[in-house]
Order: C-alpha cells, then structure tokens, then sequence
C-alpha cells in the first residue's frame, strides 16, 4: 500500500460516508511498472449503484438542490485549492495506479484543479434569454440541472477526465454517481475525501468502483439516472448509449480516435516536430486524442521522417517513479493489444525504437516507442485504434489527398495542419472531419475551455469549455402572457 493515500480505498463513498460495499468484496489493483499488488478497492455492484443513485436523488431533493450556483462555485474553487495543495501526493498516486511517467501524473492533478477553477468560476454564468414574441408576452429560457448524473471514465486519465465531467456537472448543480475504471481509481476516491473536505453537500458525489459489466453496467441502465456521461472504447460506448436509451436519456460519449497531423512542404518543421512525436507517445499512447497518424507532403518527407525517427531513437521506457518519455501499459492485456497490432506490422518499414531502460521490472508492462514509415493509409495501423506508443508516417502528394487520408477512418476526434499558408489553413480546418483541429499547434496545451468531443465512431456531444456546462443541463422555456 502507498503511504501517501490519506482516504479508504476499499470503501464507496455513498451519502458523503466511507461505506463498504453490500457484497463486501474487494478487487485487487496492480501497479503496471513492476506487476506487483498495490491497492484493495471495493467491488460494487448493482445494489451498491442503486444506494449511490438513491443518496445522489435525496441530495437534489435536499441541500444540494437547494445550493446557490455561486456557492456551488465556491465550493467547487476550494476543491481546486486542495487539489493543488495535494498536487505531489495525488502524482505519486496516479503514477503508481495508472503507470505513467510522474511528471506527466503530476500535471494530470494540476490539470484536474484547473477544471474545478474553471467550473468554479463559470458556475453563476451559466444564463437563458428572453425571446422576442407575440404581444402581450414575455418569454425567457432557463437552464437547469438534468438531475442524477453517471460518469463512467477511463484508466488513462481519471483525473482530468473527472475534472471536466463531474466537475461540469456539479457546477450545473447536478448529483453524480462517479464509477472509475476497476483498473485505476485510487485518485477518483482521493477526488471523493477532497470534495469532502471542502464542503461539498452529502450526496452531491458518489463514487463507486467495480467491475464494468457489474456497477458500470447498473450505472448505465438504472432508472434514476438522467444523463450519463462516457469515455471509454467504442465497443462499451455501444452498449452504454444502448443501456441508456431504454430509458430515453441523453448520453455524452468521448470514444477512440485515429487523430492526423498534416504537415505540408511550407511548415515549420522545428516547431511541429515535439508536437508531430509527442502527441502519439504520451502516456504510452493511451490517449484517445493521440495523434498516432502524420501525414507528410512528399517535399519534406524524408528530412522530416529523419527527424522523428531519430526523437524515437533517442526515448526511453521505464518504471512510472523513474519519469523517463514513456511508462508501461495499463495492464498485460493491453500490452498483448498491442504487441498484436506491432505483429501486423511486420510488412511495413520499420522507421524507429525506443529504448528500455537497463533494469526495468520484468512484471512490467513494457512496449517500445514504435515509428512506421511509407504506411499505406487502409493498412489495419493506420485504421484501427492502438492505444499505445505506435506512429504511422504517410506521404501525401497535394491537398486534395491529404484530405482523403486524413479523413479515411471510421474516427474524427482531433487533427491538426501545419502550414505557413493562411488560405490552406481555413480550407483544410473546414474540410477535416474532427472535433477538434489545431492550427500549427496540437491539443493547446490542455484546453480546458476548448470545447472537445468527436465526430463518427470518436463519439457526440461535448466536454470543456461552457459546451459541457449546456450538455449537463436542461433548456426550458417559460412563455408568460400578461395581456
């Protein structure tokens, strides 16, 4: 057990207690950089799902929906200060629960504390309208909460990924029911001990870890849910939203990505070039929005590719503590995902490796930095979702075809154009199908008040910015006619 952990881990937290789970089974969590035990975490099921939903209700019907939106706010503001006071501990956590370098889990805290700042502030700017009508009328709009949410997130970023839904949801003066992923959760139920420090209402967040075909699977089909928010794999995503949809309720999925960058003949290349590798290797590739495609226009091409190829050369893979570029894999079944995929690859030209550091745990989840060149763009690396540190190079001819290629998979999360030409820019920003798409530049260091969310299989709706605050309310409109 890490020493660091201040809060129960093998406990719910239900009603605003630390509560076992009705079951009162425990799963068992691994720490990916050496395969060793690290944590017991509660088991809950869907009788632990249904005392979350019931405690989340009795807060909307309590003080929780009695609480101003400036005093949500200020709560939501103390949250961010505590967790930025625990900035050190909650790294030290997350990098040994989820695996990733400690500096990278570090700024995932501070990154979690900027969402609590931002929601904090917006949550009392949140306005309606009044609307033009007939005589004799006055109509305005109102936003108001959905009620009980479900969150269910992912392993690899839990606390930013709480920090933009739950914290959205909470300003809109939502109730949540939190499940984290049953392979790191450690800093959801820090995230849990913080909004009880500081003061958030008893109910108002509940958190219950669990397997996902048990509390995730309740989660998404109860009853008392009124919106649920998912990120995850385009397969879970699935059966979410088909969960959810019997009870006709509106769901936010963040799914897979296959994200491009494009890069023409005119670029910056000594500026693209940290972008064009570090948003593929970050995390080890576990990042829906990596950008694990670069297109390349054929007149710079070789020296570019030279130039990734030696950055790949040059990273080393080690455990989370030792902050090298790249830490291990989630888990070995995400290890064997994707040395499945690298098998694939054996009829491509093999550009560049990592390294492992000397030393490494053995019962590590280890997988070399990987760089592909000359990829044909309908091979399986180039269409299918890794989620690991693999990048595929593709040469492109002219505009027009750049287009097609970046837009020739199932996904359309991110991408981004880098080119000295004003003109090419606005063309290929309109006729790149993405969420997202950055212009000389990649993700905008964070952007929590970008609004983020996908196109085809990557999803729909959206998160950050006050486009999370709309999606975690409901629009009514009040038409009062007084003659």
């Amino acid at each position: 057990m890490l020493k660091n952990i201040w809060y129960p881990t093998d406990k719910l937290f239900i009603g605003g207690e630390w509560v076992s789970p009705a079951g009162g089974e425990v799963l068992q969590l691994e720490n990916p950089s050496d395969g060793t035990p690290l944590a017991p975490i509660a088991r809950g099921k869907a009788a632990d799902i249904d005392a979350a939903v019931t405690a989340a209700q009795a807060a909307m019907d309590g003080e929780w929906g009695r609480t101003t939106a400036l005093e949500r706010g200020r709560i939501l503001t103390r949250m961010g200060q505590l967790v930025l006071k625990k900035v050190d501990e909650l790294g030290i956590i997350e990098a040994h629960d989820v695996g990733k370098p400690l500096t990278q889990a570090r700024n995932d805290a501070i990154a979690m504390a900027r969402y609590l700042e931002y929601y904090g502030g917006a949550a009392d700017k949140v306005h309606g309208e009044t609307i033009p009508y007939m005589d004799g009328y006055t109509v305005y709009t109102l936003r108001e909460p959905h009620g009980v949410t479900g969150h269910i997130v992912p392993w690899n970023y839990p606390m930013q990924i709480i920090g933009r839904s739950v914290g959205a949801a909470l300003a809109m003066g939502n109730a949540c029911v939190l499940k984290p992923a049953e392979e790191a959760c450690l800093t959801a139920l820090g995230f849990a001990a913080i909004a009880q420090e500081a003061g958030l209402p008893a109910g108002a967040l509940n958190v219950v870890p669990g397997l996902g075909e048990e509390a995730g699977a309740a989660l998404s089909g109860h009853t008392g849910i009124q919106h649920i928010s998912f990120t995850g794999s385009v397969g879970v995503g699935k059966l979410v939203q088909a969960a959810a949809a019997q009870n006709v309720i509106p769901v936010t999925l963040e799914l897979g990505g296959k994200s491009p960058q494009v890069v023409f003949d005119d670029a910056d290349l000594d500026a693209a070039l940290p972008f064009l590798v570090g948003a593929c290797i970050q995390n080890a590739g576990q990042t829906c929005s990596a950008a694990s495609r670069v297109l390349i226009q054929r007149g710079v091409y070789d020296k570019l590719l030279a130039r990734m190829a030696d950055s790949y050369s040059g990273m080393m893979v080690g455990p989370a503590m030792a902050d090298a570029n790249v830490g291990p894999l989630i888990s070995a079944r995400q290890k064997e995902i994707v040395t499945g995929f690298l098998a694939q690859g054996k009829d491509l030209r093999l550009a560049a490796q990592g390294s492992i550091i000397e030393g490494t745990p053995e019962g590590g989840h280890y997988v070399v930095p990987t760089l592909f060149a000359n990829v044909p763009p309908d091979h399986p690396l180039a269409q299918n979702e890794i989620f690991g540190p693999v990048q595929v190079v593709i040469p492109f001819e002219d505009e027009a075809e750049a287009v097609a290629i970046a837009n020739g998979t199932d996904f359309g999360l991110v991408a981004s154009v880098w080119s000295r030409d004003g003109a090419r820019q606005m063309r290929m920003a309109k006729a790149l199908k993405a969420g997202q798409v950055f212009i000389n530049n990649y993700g905008a260091g964070g952007g929590v008040e970008l609004p983020f969310g996908g196109v085809g299989k990557s999803g729909h709706g959206r998160e950050k910015g006050f486009e999370a605050l709309y999606g975690f309310s409901v629009l009514k409109t009040v038409a009062a006619y007084h003659g």
